[in-house]
């Protein structure tokens, strides 16, 4: 929890209400975004990504798996979160496990639809491989390195750099004798095809503090939120998912404005990251 003298508290607020912020920005600008991909040599593919002073890695993982019998055209992607002792104090011991829950859980919600999976960034149909028998289970794993606000965007912006730099193994298929029967799967070593992610969402959370809302808020500024919404959107500026956090409700038609908000903002968001992305990219072919 951020300690803050009830000067420092209304210099926050104030600054909030004049659209001018502690550090110089206006209400709805980033801090510096920084990318670099290919950083777990292991993993199908992974990002470290940075914002201001908050830093995430995401890696993936594919597997072969079986699907399950109530989705048998679809593939399996599973995300959690894991938030390390050293990004903040109150994460030593178990104190991280709630957040990395609830972090877990709002990127699931934003990223894969829900329990429904009706407006899903990620196509699971794509990681079908033969229907009912085999496909790509994909393991996203999130690391909270450093926290200075705005953890969720930065984390959806990570899984969108690593799903980038991530390489799905070619497989050849060797019929099945009976219908039965497993096939055969023959996994290369050599090829490789790039993940799919023109349909992947940003994740953009605004923070309501007084009357006003803002974008990539500081630890400072959001130990004086009344709360916050998530709103993931996709570069046909269409809604994937929304979570809400903090105790205050909010009147339906400032959910909508800040909808609308989250729409013009992202398009600043995803241009930004697909630039970013692509030059962590070109310097990971120039290193290799």
């Amino acid at each position: 929890m951020v300690g803050l003298s009830v000067g420092e508290k209304h210099f926050i607020q104030g600054g909030i209400a004049q659209d001018l912020r502690t550090d110089g920005r206006k209400r709805l600008t980033y801090r510096p975004i920084f990318v670099e991909t290919g950083v777990i040599a292991q993993a199908n593919g992974s990002a470290r990504v940075k914002f201001g002073g908050t830093e995430v890695i995401a890696s993936v993982k594919a597997e072969l798996g079986r699907p399950s019998s109530s989705a048998p055209d679809k593939g399996k992607v599973s995300i959690f979160v894991d938030c390390s002792p050293t990004a903040a104090p109150q994460f030593e011991g178990r104190g991280g496990e709630e957040l990395s829950m609830e972090l877990s859980a709002a990127l699931r919600q934003c990223l894969l639809g829900g329990k429904s999976g009706a407006g899903a960034g990620i196509n699971l149909s794509s990681l079908s491989i033969v229907d009912g028998k085999v496909c790509w289970d994909l393991y996203i794993d999130g690391l909270v390195i450093s926290m200075d606000g705005n953890v969720l965007d930065a984390l959806g912006a990570a899984i969108k750099a690593a799903l980038s730099n991530t390489g799905i193994p070619k497989v050849n298929i060797a019929s099945a004798s009976t219908p039965d029967e497993q096939p055969e799967v023959d996994v290369s070593d050599e090829e490789f095809l790039q993940f799919d992610t023109t349909a992947l969402p940003v994740i953009v959370t605004l923070t309501k503090v007084g009357r006003h809302y803002i974008v990539d808020a500081t630890s400072e500024e959001e130990s004086q939120m009344s709360s916050a919404v998530s709103i993931s959107v996709n570069r046909q500026g269409l809604i994937c998912g929304l979570t809400k956090r903090g105790g205050a409700g909010l009147d339906p038609s400032v959910i909508l404005d800040m909808i609308s908000v989250a729409k013009h903002v992202s398009e600043q968001l995803m241009n930004k990251l697909d630039s970013e992305i692509a030059a962590a990219e070109a310097a990971m072919e120039e290193d290799s």
